[in-house]
């Protein structure tokens, strides 16, 4: 699930990144156009019934991304903007951050 929210100035929008705790049995990252698709650089942290991060994007972009769960499946975030295909045959999540 995402939920954004700009910073005063609009110069920045928080996305918060979020996906349920059952389907996740140890860990999950993030993925995407705003880390190089790097698993490693967005770890998602548990919170009760989710896990969650945030990241400070920039505002007038969209960012594909996908969560790796347990280090093994690649999922699609439910809530997404949209999704695009991707070059493995499968489709990319997509958040467009508005003004």
């Amino acid at each position: 699930m995402l939920s954004k929210k700009f910073t005063p100035k609009r110069t920045v929008c928080k996305v918060t990144f979020s996906i349920p705790a059952e389907i996740v049995s140890k860990e999950v990252s993030l993925a995407g156009d705003f880390n190089n698709w790097d698993p490693t650089s967005a770890k998602l942290e548990k919170k009760k019934d989710v896990w969650v991060t945030e990241l400070r994007l920039k505002p007038e972009t969209s960012y594909k991304f996908k969560y790796l769960i347990d280090g093994k499946k690649w999922e699609n975030d439910y809530a997404a903007d949209a999704y695009v295909p991707n070059e493995f045959g499968t489709e990319d999540s997509v958040v467009t951050i508005g003004k």
